[in-house]
């Protein structure tokens, strides 16, 4: 059976360390601990008297002062390595983590999940080819030496850049080793730590290569690992749950998030947030229980996607159209149908051609495989259709020789509506209001990934609202818009009810609009 040895990084909250480790020890594991060594003495001796008993617990011989983006983390690391390879000779993998990190799954699922596949878990991706690498300096990681802190002297690390860069500086990777990046939370099977070792002794060249490299806890070991063992025994993944904002921040989980983490194809996540004592609470017991069956939905990136893109007030990042393209035309008439439920739409505009012979179509701007005539590229992809969206409409109008024209667009693109109202055409509006069963929501979240069929139903509970708001907000912001020739048909209504405003949207007779209301199976889900 597995048996962890935790490489613990740590520099603060001594009690936290206490805790974290005798947790981790009373579900038959080990922990290999760093203490900054910025640290105050008092808190590590602290720690070391209190775990002075525990013989799951070892420390790194040598306490290193740690500063970010520096060879200093990735040293300590290799220091705890070392202390947990001689002392848990048990030990068959070892888990890197630092003192935010708290395990969201038990220790006999964790046994278990490492049990059933020999192999090492760590991302790792070709530097320079992937996009890794979001912001920020690439290859100047690694052709320039850095022996100053970007956060502690800015001014001089990019000082001593520009200086190698002037006298011609750079250097080279090492000939026989292939740069990989990767996330610095990893969990390594014992030969391969040992590999590891060994390769660190041997290779002085790599070794004082990495030294001065900036951030090498993303690149030593993802390196090293892909170097030394077959990729089939690689999984590029972490094991360790972690989400970052679009500023490049990582994810804070707080107490509401305990189902979420739970569900979650991960052993460990990070950041907890020290004021999440519920949390920590509940995810410690949890580590040592037994018999805990575990619903793995893994919808959380998704899931915080979608609940941050409304951002802090309620909505964030709507759709922006940097581009004003030639008018559709000023003789012809655009008319914009727009329903959350797809099919309701497709069915109505359907109809339409079937009793008018007007040319209608599909989700043109959401929706791949709507149905199109070839117009030279242009429509071949939902890119292409967005960014050249007046062009596209016009050359349909062209292709149909028509001057009408329907087309079917989702409530959440308003902008693009807007741009279109813009247009020097006569462009006209049809909203179709459904009911929304929360059957049909929870197949929703489903259907875009923010749930999935493993989701917890108290998951699902907390996120039904958020939906069913975000539902009723298009709708709203459609009518704040203030769009002119704006006509509604609603499922809750009559035939009778919806047929004046078909007839006015689609300027038809009254006879042909109750034809096309009277549809039975408009609004069936």
């Amino acid at each position: 059976m597995a048996r962890i040895a935790y490489i613990l990084l740590t520099h603060k909250d001594p009690d936290g360390v206490i805790a974290q480790a005798e947790r981790l020890t009373a579900g038959g594991d080990f922990v290999s601990i760093h203490f900054d060594g910025r640290a105050a003495q008092k808190d590590f001796d602290r720690i070391s008297n209190a775990l002075a008993e525990n013989s799951g617990v070892t420390f790194a011989k040598r306490r290193v002062r740690c500063g970010w983006g520096e060879w200093s983390l990735v040293e300590a690391t290799l220091l705890a390595l070392r202390a947990a390879v001689d002392q848990f000779p048990r030990a068959t993998h070892f888990y890197m983590m630092s003192g935010d990190c708290m395990p969201i799954k038990s220790a006999e699922y964790a046994h278990s999940f490492l049990d059933r596949d020999d192999v090492d878990y760590i991302e790792s991706v070709d530097f320079f080819n992937s996009d890794w690498i979001k912001t920020g300096i690439k290859e100047e990681r690694l052709i320039f030496r850095h022996f100053f802190n970007e956060r502690s002297h800015k001014e001089w690390f990019y000082r001593s850049m520009r200086l190698q860069r002037r006298l011609g500086l750079t250097r080279k990777v090492p000939a026989d080793i292939q740069m990989q990046i990767g996330s610095q939370w990893w969990c390594l099977r014992r030969r391969t730590v040992e590999w590891v070792l060994d390769f660190a002794d041997r290779r002085t060249d790599v070794m004082r290569f990495f030294r001065t490299t900036w951030i090498p806890d993303e690149t030593f070991f993802q390196t090293i690992v892909r170097h030394l063992v077959p990729e089939h025994e690689i999984r590029t993944r972490t094991l360790t749950f972690l989400m970052f904002t679009d500023y490049g921040m990582p994810v804070t989980f707080y107490n509401d998030n305990y189902d979420l983490l739970l569900s979650q194809d991960y052993l460990f996540a990070r950041k907890i947030s020290p004021d999440a004592k519920d949390l920590k609470d509940r995810l410690g017991k949890l580590y040592t229980t037994k018999g805990v069956r575990f619903q793995i939905s893994n919808e959380g990136p998704s899931l915080f996607k979608f609940l941050s893109g409304r951002g802090r007030m309620g909505r964030r990042f709507a759709p922006r159209f940097w581009e004003r393209e030639a008018s559709v035309g000023r003789e012809r008439q655009l008319m914009m149908v727009t329903c959350k439920k797809w099919h309701v739409a497709k069915r109505l505009v359907e109809r339409v051609r079937t009793v008018t012979n007007m040319p209608a179509i599909d989700y043109l701007f959401n929706e791949g495989a709507t149905e199109l005539p070839d117009l030279g590229g242009i429509q071949s992809t939902l890119e292409k259709r967005t960014r050249h969206r007046r062009a596209l409409v016009r050359m349909l109008f062209d292709y149909w020789q028509t001057d009408k024209l329907i087309f079917c667009i989702d409530p959440a693109n308003v902008d693009l509506m807007q741009d279109f109202y813009n247009d020097k055409a006569s462009v006209r509006l049809l909203e179709i209001e459904c009911d929304f069963t929360d059957d049909y929501l929870i197949g929703h979240a489903k259907r875009v990934g923010l749930a999935g069929d493993r989701t917890p139903q108290e998951t699902i509970n907390r996120l039904l609202p958020t939906i069913r708001y975000d539902v009723k907000f298009e709708s709203d912001r459609i009518r704040d818009a203030g769009f002119a020739s704006l006509s509604r048909i609603r499922q809750s209504a009559s035939v009778d009810e919806n047929t004046m405003p078909l007839a006015e949207f689609l300027d038809i007779p009254v006879e042909k609009a109750r034809e096309i209301a009277a549809t039975e199976y408009l609004f069936v889900d």
